[in-house]
């Protein structure tokens, strides 16, 4: 099952986010009230007062044209060292269970 994504006018945030501003009840009530998440009215608030809205995903990585050459060689070099150093800890590991497995129980 599916669920469709509602969109919500300009008009209706801006009047929901007055509502919650205006009433002074907890925005839980209010969003019940509008058939909206407490999240989403945050948001809208947050788009109002003209702040950024908080969001759980992670921040977006910076473009890989931003950094130096320099700076991407350097990072490019740590990640070789940090590469060659998990294949020797898999390899290690594989041995361990080699000879895990040939031992008489």
């Amino acid at each position: 099952m599916t669920k469709t994504r509602r969109e919500f006018t300009p008009e209706f945030k801006r009047e929901a986010v007055a509502l919650l501003e205006s009433s002074g009840r907890p925005t839980m009530q209010i969003a019940t009230e509008l058939g909206i998440s407490p999240s989403m009215l945050r948001n809208w608030r947050a788009l109002a007062h003209g702040v950024a809205p908080r969001s759980r995903a992670a921040p977006t990585p910076l473009p890989a044209g931003t950094a130096s050459p320099a700076d991407q060689a350097a990072e490019i070099a740590r990640l070789r060292r940090e590469l060659d150093r998990t294949r020797m800890e898999r390899d290690v590991l594989k041995k361990a269970i080699g000879i895990f497995a040939e031992m008489p129980k």
